[in-house]
């Protein structure tokens, strides 16, 4: 073969090689990364930070697992009788509970020890303790539990639970079935759920709901993020079996923070009032009430010398936002309304006749009392 052949079999095989190269990285490459879309939220310190949503590829939840695990233990109530919410051995009942503070602070739900005798808790690495209740609150169904150990614990910080996107990953951590450290993965399904599973009339339900896989022993687990930020506490599922069905409801990490606060600092729950009867509002209510959209709450009545009537609200008064916070439902409101302590002052935004209006209220105790004023102090516009 002469020179010139080879050398031009030589470029032919170099231009043919070039080529499927080419082929290979514009056709056959993985998708790049899917762009991250930043936005500003305000955690419940009146602190803004910003925070990033991936797009749809796949997430590798094994950070988040690590890290909450060891902070997520079981609990064992010991009583002479059994919750109806947790099926189980009779005298006792097995749920979870979560470390929030590294001298062994343990969140759980009320109903979990509820009239229990002892409690033991067994921690991830075996350990096991009896712990003392500090207090509980049967308008959250929470209660929170104190352990004595040896040395500082693994515990998990709480995230803004005001900041979860519907559709966003979420894991929840729990003891189904006692088997310790069960980590299943959904999506956030809803907010602002309430369904009626709390008995007290002050009950306050506007749970997260999520599709993650939560089952008789999960109450009072945690349910956390992709980062491993506590951000509810799993609580309910609706069920026609006893068990998972897709409908999981845990308590907003924003609520719980500000009962367990109390709960740690006053051993009881100091819960604010406005002194106003509220009910949701449908589309011909806001019609007629001169609304862009049938959001908000209608004031229905108000209690005589009532912090809402000794600021200036009225009956059929439409209340919007609550400190800049939008006000969708009862339970959103009644949500936002419990993370105020008496003697905290709140801006309320509402409607009147049409016309928008704010002013700013005076919380008070549920006695309606002005000399048990324990809020931080003036809310800030």
């Amino acid at each position: 073969m002469k020179v010139s052949q080879l050398i031009t079999l030589f470029v032919c095989c170099l231009l043919s090689a070039a080529l499927a190269l080419f082929a290979q990285r514009a056709f056959f490459a993985p998708a790049a990364s899917a762009p991250e879309t930043s936005v500003i939220v305000t955690d419940a310190g009146n602190e803004s930070y910003s925070r990033s949503y991936s797009g749809s590829l796949p997430t590798d939840f094994t950070v988040s697992a690590s890290k909450v695990t060891p902070a997520v233990v079981f609990l064992r109530a010991y009583s002479s009788s059994v919750s109806r919410f947790e099926p189980g051995p009779r005298g006792s009942v097995t749920g979870s509970g979560v470390i929030i503070d590294k001298s062994g602070l343990i969140v759980t739900n009320r109903h979990v020890i509820a009239d229990a005798t002892r409690l033991r808790v067994v921690l991830g690495d075996k350990r096991e303790y009896d712990a003392v209740l500090v207090g509980e609150d049967k308008s959250t169904d929470l209660a929170l539990l104190k352990i004595k150990p040896e040395g500082k614990l693994p515990f998990l910080t709480f995230g803004n639970s005001d900041s979860l996107q519907i559709g966003e990953w979420v894991l929840a951590v729990g003891n189904p079935f006692s088997l310790n450290s069960t980590v299943t993965a959904g999506i956030v399904s809803g907010k602002g759920r309430s369904i009626d599973v709390l008995e007290p009339e002050d009950r306050i339900e506007s749970f997260i709901q999520t599709d993650a896989a939560v089952n008789p022993g999960n109450s009072g687990g945690a349910l956390v993020n992709t980062t491993g930020e506590l951000i509810g506490i799993n609580t309910a599922i609706l069920s026609s079996s006893g068990r998972h069905q897709g409908f999981a409801f845990a308590i907003p990490g924003n609520l719980a923070k500000r009962v367990l606060e109390d709960l740690r600092d006053f051993g009881e729950v100091r819960r604010a009032v406005l002194g106003a009867y509220i009910q949701g509002v449908n589309a011909a209510q806001a019609e007629s009430l001169g609304l862009k959209a049938a959001a908000g709450v209608l004031i229905t009545g108000l209690r005589d010398n009532s912090p809402a009537l000794r600021a200036g609200l009225k009956v059929d008064d439409v209340i919007t936002t609550i400190n800049g916070t939008d006000i969708n439902s009862a339970s959103e409101f009644q949500e936002q309304l419990s993370r105020y302590r008496p003697g905290d002052r709140i801006r309320v935004n509402y409607v009147r006749n049409g016309r928008s209006l704010s002013l700013k209220v005076l919380l008070r105790d549920k006695d309606n009392n002005p000399r048990k004023l324990v809020g931080r102090g003036e809310v800030q516009d």
